[in-house]
């Protein structure tokens, strides 16, 4: 009679944290004040969790505990067991209280008549907005900080659902003082040898530099900045000028700084994006109102 397959381990999850919170320090008695229990308890529970597995995950050493092989093996597939088990449970929270959403947006992008008109559809909802910083959505939504953002690309799209709203012209940002304030239009040929700013995103970089430029040529690296306000600094202080999207309102904030339209270069993209999977009606409520009521910015 052949050999029946082995059967699947039935694994506690509490005790898969366990384990991980031991991997994270090296150390029994140091996870064992982290997770609020008593060290003896610890042990025991490993016991019981290498028993389910059929594998020693643990050698004790002088110096406090390190993996073995077969540790080492689980240790990630634990960790990505664990972020499952967590997503599942905020999933069905989601789905179980559809009644409560919270909608994030990055800088100088209006929301408004897509809130209104959701509250307006769903006046039992609760609504709430959040701003978030130009490089946090993704993050934001995984976190399930946010349950859907409005934002501009470029975005990293896994495991997330991307719906593009609108197309902005793009434009560049220069002191007044520069010496293409005031022009009509302008293209990248005139801006070959200036700096542009950089941020710690490839992504970001490419699109918003236009680098490297259609001809092959790279572009003058700028100042590295993070936040919105360092770079409006440099740009006013004349270190570097920057490629923005037209309708975004900088120059209102610095009075110091202009935009000019930039020529031949394709459209930056805003978008809604929610995690995807996420089948909560509010989620898909806004992004219908988004569609509807977010177009970009009208006329000048």
């Amino acid at each position: 009679m052949p050999d029946s397959p082995p059967r699947p381990a039935d694994l506690d999850l509490r005790l898969v944290r366990y384990f991980t919170a031991i991997a994270e320090h090296r150390h029994f008695s140091r996870a064992a004040a982290t997770l609020h229990i008593a060290q003896p308890s610890l042990s025991r529970q490993i016991r019981r969790l290498e028993q389910q597995l059929g594998a020693r995950l643990l050698d004790r050493t002088p110096q406090g505990s390190r993996l073995t092989e077969a540790g080492e093996v689980f240790l990630p597939r634990a960790k990505a067991l664990l972020r499952s088990a967590d997503q599942a449970a905020a999933y069905t929270r989601a789905a179980a209280q559809p009644s409560r959403i919270t909608i994030g947006y990055t800088t100088n992008l209006i929301v408004t008549p897509a809130v209104r008109e959701l509250r307006r559809r769903h006046p039992d909802a609760d609504v709430h907005t959040l701003h978030l910083d130009w490089n946090k959505p993704r993050e934001a939504l995984l976190d399930h900080r946010v349950d859907a953002v409005v934002t501009r690309l470029p975005l990293s799209t896994d495991q997330l659902h991307v719906t593009i709203l609108y197309d902005e012209p793009r434009a560049l940002l220069v002191p007044l003082d520069h010496r293409l304030a005031g022009k009509e239009s302008v293209t990248l040929d005139d801006i070959a040898d200036e700096p542009l700013p950089q941020v710690p995103d490839p992504a970001w970089n490419a699109f918003w530099r236009v680098d490297p430029r259609p001809d092959g040529r790279r572009v003058p690296d700028g100042p590295l900045v993070e936040a919105l306000e360092d770079k409006l600094e440099l740009i006013a202080d004349g270190q570097a000028v920057a490629i923005v999207p037209a309708g975004e309102h900088t120059s209102r904030l610095r009075p110091d700084l202009t935009t000019v339209p930039l020529r031949d270069v394709e459209p930056s993209h805003v978008v809604l994006a929610a995690r995807a999977g996420d089948h909560s009606r509010l989620v898909a409520a806004f992004r219908k109102c988004a569609e509807a009521h977010l177009l970009g910015p009208g006329p000048a």
